[in-house]
């Protein structure tokens, strides 16, 4: 076996067996409870069980972001102080990371587990939506005390065709094009809750202290505004051209997401509209 049959095997073996067999399992228990759009609820349940397993580790993420909005003061007052020394800076800058107990790689955990889960549901979504071999791609990936599916799900869920796409609006009606911006919406809300707190100025500010603050205000909105606009205008693309099925896992994700985020932060930068409001 050549190496990228090796790699191809192991991540079916991680990744896109399992997704399926839990899928075929709820569509099973869906089927005999004689609950109709037994495909969708079994995406639904099918997220319920991802973000559960991954929970621990998207609270840390949050709490990650949280604690390094906190220590950014000290590592600007840190740069001030090291400016021009970068090597002092940085010794510096893991030091205070240590004694806070923060992990600068402790954010990117769950994005990377995050992407092999998408891509291995994007392959199980359309194995399901593939009339012709899709049934025997399923089954042959089916554990041996799980039975066989004996036709393809109905895609129909709440009268909605999940094997649609919205970018086919002209052929199945304009109506689909609410997905992609629904999806971008639920998008932008998790990332303004998840943007940091915008630099804090007081009255006892020195002139120099509140030009600096301005600058750096000015930069972070930027990059701020980059991340808040540009990602949920990139999710909302990618469901614009991806079945419905799909959407349907990305914002049922996007919801136990803004949910988390919640409990665990608060509104975060939402709480700045609202409270304008």
């Amino acid at each position: 076996m050549n190496p990228f049959s090796a790699i191809i095997t192991i991540f079916n073996t991680l990744f896109i067996d399992p997704i399926i067999n839990i899928t075929v399992l709820f569509i099973h228990a869906f089927n005999a409870i004689g609950i109709s759009g037994s495909l969708g609820f079994s995406i639904i349940a099918l997220t319920a069980v991802i973000k559960i397993l991954i929970w621990p580790l998207m609270s840390g993420q949050i709490r990650s972001a949280r604690k390094m909005a906190d220590l950014k003061p000290h590592l600007d007052k840190l740069k001030e102080k090291h400016k021009g020394d970068q090597q002092k800076f940085s010794q510096a800058q893991m030091a205070l990371f240590k004694e806070h107990g923060y992990n600068p790689l402790s954010g990117c955990l769950p994005a990377l587990i995050q992407m092999p889960i998408f891509i291995a549901l994007y392959q199980v979504i359309f194995a399901f939506f593939d009339i012709k071999s899709g049934l025997n791609r399923i089954n042959d990936s089916t554990y041996s005390f799980i039975p066989d599916l004996t036709k393809i799900p109905s895609p129909q869920f709440l009268g909605i065709d999940l094997s649609h796409k919205p970018s086919d609006f002209g052929q199945y009606g304009w109506a689909l094009l609410l997905v992609p911006l629904i999806t971008a919406s639920l998008q932008f809300v998790q990332s303004k809750m998840m943007a940091p707190a915008p630099v804090r100025k007081y009255p006892s500010d020195s002139p120099k202290e509140k030009k600096e603050k301005n600058v750096k205000g000015d930069m972070s909105t930027a990059m701020q505004n980059q991340i808040l606009y540009l990602m949920p205008l990139m999710i909302g693309f990618f469901a614009y051209g991806f079945p419905m099925g799909l959407a349907l896992y990305w914002n049922t994700f996007t919801i136990f997401g803004i949910i988390q985020q919640y409990k665990i932060a608060g509104l975060g930068g939402l709480s700045e509209w609202i409270k304008k409001k």
